[in-house]
C-alpha cells in the first residue's frame, strides 16, 4: 500500500470520536468483521489508527477504498464544511429520466478531460443524494487528498450543494461538469452558504414551514389619564407590547427552530430619497448596492431581534422572507427608499 494512502487513512481515523471508529469502520466494510474483532478500540486513538492502517495493509488498500472512507465521515459530519447552494436551470420545461451510470460517465470524462490528474469518487445514499468526492492535482503533481471538494446532487432536482476546496480556479470545472452530467443548460450560486448542510436542504425543497404576513402597527391613541394610575398603566402597556411582539414575531418565524443559516446576500436597487432642493433625486440612474447578513446562526438571530428590543415588531419582508425567496436570485428593487422592500426575480 502506498505511503500516501497509509497517512491518509491514518489521519481519517483520527479524525473520528473514539466511540464511533468501530461504527464507521463497519460501515466502510473494508475491513472483515474479524479483522475488527482484532483491534482494541479502548486504545488510544493513535494506536488504533495504526492497526488499522496496518489492516488496511494487508488487504491491499488504495486511494479509492481511503475515498469512500472520507466520503463516509463527511457524510456523517457534514457540519465540518461550509456549504453554497447552486441552482442549475434547463433551456426548457422538459424533464428526462436520470440515469446514474451515465450521470457518473458523462462526470469523470468532463472532469478528466480537462484536468489529468484528479480523482473521483461517487457514493449513493437513501435520500437519492449523490455524494461526489474529488480530490484536485496539477498537469505536474498528483491530486492533494487534503484539498478536496464535496458535491451532494439530489437527483430530479436542479439544487447542487457544493463545499468546494480551496483551490478556488477547480470551482468552474466542476460546475461545467454537473452541467454536462446532469443534462442542464447553466447552473449558479444562490448566495446561500452555512456549515449546517441539512439547514439549507429544508429550505430549497421547501421542507420549512413559515409564516409570511405584513403586519403594520396601529398608532397609540391619545387618552386621559391621571396620576394616580399613571404606573399602572405604563406597566400594562408594556406587558401588552411584549405580548404583541411574541405573538407577531411567533408568527412571522413559527414555533420551530429555524434552519441554520450562516450567509445571505441581496442585490439592492433603489432611486434616492432627498430634499427637492438637491439634485440627487433628479439622478436617474438607480443606486445599487450589494447587502450581506452573516451570522453563526443567521434566521434565530433574525427572530432575536425585536424581543430583545433591538427592532421593531414585526421584521421587514425585506429580513423575514429569506429562505421563501431562497430559490431564487435576491434582487430588491424599492423605488422610494431601502426599507421596506420587495423582491423581484432578475
Amino acid at each position: 500500500m502506498d505511503e500516501t494512502v497509509a497517512e491518509y487513512i491514518r489521519r481519517t481515523v483520527l479524525k473520528i470520536p473514539r466511540d464511533e471508529i468501530k461504527t464507521m469502520l463497519q460501515t466502510w466494510g473494508f475491513l472483515s468483521e474479524a479483522q475488527l474483532q482484532t483491534l482494541n478500540f479502548h486504545q488510544t486513538k493513535d494506536y488504533v489508527s495504526q492497526e488499522v492502517v496496518q489492516l488496511c495493509e494487508d488487504n491491499s488498500a488504495d486511494i479509492k477504498q481511503a475515498a469512500v472512507l472520507d466520503i463516509i465521515y463527511n457524510h456523517i459530519y457534514p457540519n465540518k464544511r461550509m456549504w453554497s447552494v447552486y441552482q442549475m436551470n434547463k433551456s426548457g420545461e422538459e424533464t428526462e429520466f436520470f440515469d446514474l451510470t451515465d450521470f457518473k460517465k458523462k462526470f469523470k470524462r468532463r472532469l478528466q478531460t480537462a484536468l489529468k490528474n484528479v480523482t473521483i469518487n461517487f457514493r449513493e445514499y437513501e435520500d437519492n443524494a449523490i455524494w461526489i468526492r474529488i480530490a484536485w492535482g496539477t498537469p505536474y503533481k498528483k491530486p492533494n487528498q487534503y484539498k478536496t471538494s464535496y458535491v451532494v446532487y439530489h437527483s430530479q432536482t436542479p439544487y447542487v450543494f457544493i463545499s468546494a476546496s480551496v483551490i478556488r480556479s477547480t470551482l468552474p470545472l466542476l460546475c461545467q461538469a454537473l452541467v454536462v452530467a446532469s443534462n442542464y443548460h447553466d447552473i449558479r450560486e444562490m448566495e446561500l452558504r452555512s456549515h449546517c448542510l441539512n439547514s439549507l436542504k429544508d429550505i430549497v425543497f421547501k421542507r420549512y414551514s413559515q409564516t409570511f404576513q405584513t403586519y403594520y402597527p396601529r398608532p397609540l391613541q391619545e387618552r386621559n389619564v391621571t396620576s394616580e394610575n399613571v404606573d399602572l398603566r405604563i406597566i400594562h402597556e408594556n406587558k401588552n407590547e411584549k405580548e404583541r411582539i411574541l405573538r407577531v414575531n411567533r408568527e412571522v418565524f413559527g414555533d420551530g427552530p429555524q434552519p441554520k443559516l450562516e450567509f445571505a446576500q441581496y442585490k439592492l436597487e433603489t432611486t434616492f430619497k432627498s430634499n427637492p432642493t438637491l439634485d440627487v433625486s433628479d439622478i436617474k440612474e438607480p443606486f445599487r448596492c450589494l447587502v450581506k447578513f452573516s451570522s453563526p446562526h443567521l434566521l434565530e438571530s433574525l427572530k432575536s431581534l425585536a424581543p430583545a428590543g433591538l427592532a421593531d415588531a414585526p421584521l421587514s419582508p425585506l429580513l423575514t422572507c429569506i429562505p421563501q425567496k431562497a430559490r431564487n436570485y435576491f434582487k430588491i428593487r424599492e423605488r422610494k427608499g431601502f426599507f421596506p422592500g420587495s423582491f423581484v426575480s432578475p
